[in-house]
């Protein structure tokens, strides 16, 4: 039996490239899945520069490691900066958290129904 000592990181930088792997098991789901993925970051209303800030900033509201990784270098590669990609992050950051403030408004809609 593993245990957390035998992994010390549940990520693995080494593992994003692997991420084509994904279709092993099911390769014609993985390849609608690639070609739709693909579909959505090509140029259109929004340039590939734009859509791969969008991505940074999703990344760090999903939280998904791989996802920050691939998408600061994809940011960089297609000429942003670090100050750029700081806001994208902190858009990203403000929706999360009022998010979560807005959601208190359900709270006080609860605590009303229960009288108290």
């Amino acid at each position: 039996m593993h245990t957390a000592a035998d992994h010390p990181h549940y990520y693995h930088a080494q593992d994003l490239p692997r991420f084509g792997e994904i279709g092993k098991d099911a390769p014609e789901l993985a390849e609608k899945f690639f070609a739709w993925y693909n579909a959505v970051f090509a140029e259109g209303a929004l340039t590939a520069r734009e859509k791969s800030l969008i991505a940074l900033a999703v990344a760090h509201a999903v939280q998904c490691p791989y996802c920050i990784d691939a998408y600061s270098g994809d940011c960089l590669q297609k000429g942003a900066d670090t100050e750029q990609m700081t806001e994208a992050l902190h858009v990203a950051a403000a929706i999360r958290g009022g998010a979560s403030l807005v959601h208190g408004i359900q709270m006080r809609n609860h605590a009303d129904r229960l009288g108290m």
